[in-house]
């Protein structure tokens, strides 16, 4: 079975984006393993009421609504979906869970960029293809 860790967010195109590359993998798709993580990140607030961090915020439980649409249309096609939600510096829980669970590879979708942008990934896109262990997959239009 191959491992895949897909990260997922509010960004319904980059969301799609990346799981129609998953979708296009050869094999069949009941031999996928698709570990779609959400990764919220880390902030500290400090205001009139007092000082608070992000993980103050964050719901264990919620998933974002896109994110799990898309992972519905991969789950009919028999791939295996597990949903994960983690707390911290984005590019850094991607390239540690993908260590952590051994997946045989990362698929991360960069942003809409103009045809010369293309050339420059996001900063969170360029981190995880210079640190992560494992092959990574980048999906840009």
């Amino acid at each position: 079975m191959t491992r895949v860790l897909l990260p997922v967010g509010f960004d319904e195109q980059r969301t799609e984006r990346a799981a129609e590359v998953v979708a296009s993998l050869p094999g069949d798709p009941t031999d996928l393993e698709v570990i779609a993580l959400e990764v919220v990140k880390e902030v500290d607030v400090i205001d009139e009421g007092g000082d608070f961090s992000s993980e103050e915020l964050y719901e264990e439980g919620s998933f974002p609504e896109n994110a799990a649409a898309v992972l519905a249309e991969l789950e009919e096609t028999g791939t295996s979906v597990t949903k994960r939600r983690a707390h911290g510096d984005i590019a850094e829980t991607i390239v540690d869970t993908a260590a952590d669970l051994d997946v045989d590879f990362i698929v991360v979708s960069g942003r809409e960029r103009s045809p010369t942008g293309k050339a420059i990934f996001g900063s969170v896109t360029q981190s995880v293809l210079l640190s992560a262990d494992c092959p990574v997959v980048t999906a840009i239009d």
